[in-house]
This record gives structure tokens, sequence and C-alpha cells, in this order.
């Protein structure tokens, strides 16, 4: 296949259908064109528009074995080799607005060194990134300077989320020195969104890796060196989350010791409350019985002087529970 009509790369829900022009930006696909395969064309589709995936099952341009995997429901990053063609899957932090980073979302690629077909459901903003560059002029020259590019940006998203709740660690290792109770749930969900990255993330380190290793007919040196470079720099991100992890567990068994110190605290000053006015309270029990022979019952001073007695009994109580240093 040396040439493509315009006509069967045409599809009217396309997100992008363009061709890399070889000096870093881009070229239209028309109808009428004629489009020789010197450099690859891109299409990214949105798998659940009706019109990408009448294509997808359609075009006599991807192998049967891509089109259910470019549609299909498989999450965990993973590459194929399928003839002279790769297929990638690889998952997202999610940056689309009223989502959590951690509700990740995953990009499916099928890459040769004529045609870039990228698919996807929600929003990648990885994929804008590369766009623009392109849009610009500075984009990706060939098909393995994009796959460089988009999962550069995939993970320079991955670590400034790790760093995000690097630093929400923080400030939560900071609140629990001050003896301060984070919000119930806060720090469950930062060891969720941890133990989720660490799932996901660690097989995604493994296929740049093995992209940098194999000879990929359509990728340089230059573009194997940066992928070797983009999967170490996420190792240290995936290190950063092992870590992370521990300092969580860590905060856990310190919230549960300030909670214990919090709750024994108060039911020390219950109990030395009771111990105060126990002597109080059995005085009055005993002088408010309904019997005759109460002492000073007729006398017109008993109530008041009755009250100052108690008063300086708790202050007595009071003082003895000082003196032996339990207040």
């Amino acid at each position: 296949m040396d040439v493509i009509e315009g006509k069967a790369l045409q599809i009217s829900d396309a997100i992008i259908s363009c061709q890399l022009d070889g000096k870093g930006g881009l070229i239209p696909i028309d109808d009428k064109d004629v489009i020789h395969c010197d450099r690859p064309c891109w299409l990214h589709l949105n798998y659940t528009h009706r019109e990408s995936a009448d294509w997808l099952v359609s075009t006599p341009l991807l192998p049967d074995s891509v089109r259910d995997a470019l549609g299909g429901d498989s999450m965990r990053p993973r590459v194929n080799r399928l003839g002279d063609g790769t297929m990638i899957t690889l998952r997202s932090v999610n940056l689309n607005s009223e989502s959590r980073p951690d509700q990740l979302v995953v990009i499916r690629v099928f890459i040769n060194d004529k045609l870039i077909v990228s698919t996807r459901q929600r929003k990648v903003f990885a994929i804008d990134e590369v766009l623009t560059d392109l849009q610009n002029g500075n984009g990706p020259l060939n098909g393995g300077g994009w796959l460089v590019d988009v999962c550069d940006a995939l993970t320079d998203h991955t670590s400034e989320f790790i760093e995000e709740l690097h630093d929400k660690i923080i400030d939560l290792e900071d609140a629990v020195v001050d003896q301060q109770i984070p919000p119930r749930g806060e720090l469950a969900l930062i060891r969720k969104q941890l133990i989720i990255m660490r799932r996901y993330m660690s097989p995604q380190r493994d296929v740049f890796s093995r992209i940098a290793s194999e000879r990929l007919p359509w990728m340089s040196d230059d573009d194997r060196r940066r992928m070797q470079d983009i999967a170490d720099r996420l190792g240290r991100g995936l290190d950063d989350l092992d870590a992370s992890v521990s300092r969580t567990a860590v905060l856990s068994d310190e919230i549960s010791t300030v909670m214990a110190e919090s709750m024994n605290r108060r039911t020390y000053t219950m109990s030395l409350m009771a111990m105060v006015f126990l002597p109080t309270t059995f005085l009055t029990g005993l002088f408010g019985v309904n019997l005759g022979g109460i002492p000073g019952g007729s006398w017109g001073y008993g109530f008041g002087t009755f009250c100052f007695l108690l008063v300086v009994l708790v202050l007595g109580v009071a003082w003895w529970l000082k003196r032996r240093k339990w207040l």
C-alpha cells in the first residue's frame, strides 16, 4: 500500500483526520486527495460514535485482529505486535471536569509506518497537546515521534497527579503532628488513588520499556532512547507511589493513636470529675432522705452552711488530686 485515497480516511464524526507533513506540522485530509504513504496519516476517533464505529468495522486499512481491539473493553496497558503494525493500550489521568483524576481514561492506538489510528471514549488531554504542537508547527515528524510525544504527555500528567497526592500526604502529616484529625474518608480516598495509580502505571511502564527495546521499523534510535527515558521517569513515579502507600499506612496508625489518646483524655477527665464530686454526691444523697432527725433541719442557716461545706469539700478533693499530680 503506497497510496491511500482521501475518501478512505474521511469519517464525518472523526475527532482528528490529518497527515503529518514531516516538518512538525499537519496536512488536513480531503476527499479528493491521493495520499502518498511516505508520511503517516493520523485518525483520532471516538469509538462510541456511529460513523467511527462503522469505519473501524469495515475499513480494509486495518487488520482484522485490530478492529475489536480499537473499540473493545480492554483496560490494562499492553502492547502487541500485529504484522507490520503495533497495537498499544495506554491509560491516562482523567483531567475531564466533574471527574476524579484516578478515574483513568483509556487510549488505544494502532500504528505502523503509514497509519496511526487512535481511539478513545472520554477526552484524553495528551492527544490535544500533541495536536496543538502539530498545529503550531513544532510537533512530531513521524509515527515514532508521535507515539513518544503522546507517551511523554501522558507521563507528565501522571507525574503531576503523583505530586498532588504527595502534597496532600504532607498536609495530612502536618495536621496529625498538630493533633488534628483529617475529615472522615480523606485518607481512604488518597490510599485508593495511590493503589489505582500503582496498579495501572506499573504495566504502562513495562509497555514503554518494551517499545523502547523492540526494533520497531517506524521508530528511530533517538525515539527509542526518548521512550526509555519516559519509562525511567514513570518508574521513579512508581517508586514515589510505593513510598506514599507506606506513608499513608503510618499516617493511618498515627491517626488511630491520636484518636485513642483524645478518647483517653476525655475518659480521664470524666473520671476525675466524678472523683471530685463523689463525696458531695454522697452527702447530698444522705441529707436528702425524708426522715426526721436531719442535723440542722430546723436551723435557719443550715442550708447555707451545708452548701459552704460542700464547696470546701470539693476544693479539698481537687487540692488533694493536684498534690498527687492527677490534675
